[in-house]
């Protein structure tokens, strides 16, 4: 059987940490009662070995073991740069 791997398109927000940063993703849900989409949205830290992405670029994370207390996703690829 094969492992389900999470996977979510996001934007960089920061990169101010070494080998780190943050995912800002957005997601669109129907409201319960209004009926009305709105926008939640997540912020994520995840492992960037390399420090090349910057604020602003569209990366795409991947789920992981835990890396630290709050890293658990890596940053896989680049989505679009801009």
């Amino acid at each position: 059987m094969a492992k389900v791997v999470r996977s979510l398109v996001g934007k960089v927000v920061s990169d101010a940490i070494n080998k780190s940063v943050t995912i800002l993703v957005e997601r669109r849900v129907k409201h319960p009662l209004l009926g009305k989409i709105v926008k939640k949205f997540n912020k994520y830290r995840a492992h960037d070995e390399n420090n090349q992405y910057k604020a602003g670029d569209q990366v795409v994370i991947v789920e992981c073991k835990p890396i630290s207390k709050t890293k658990t996703w890596i940053v896989e690829s680049l989505a679009s740069k801009v």
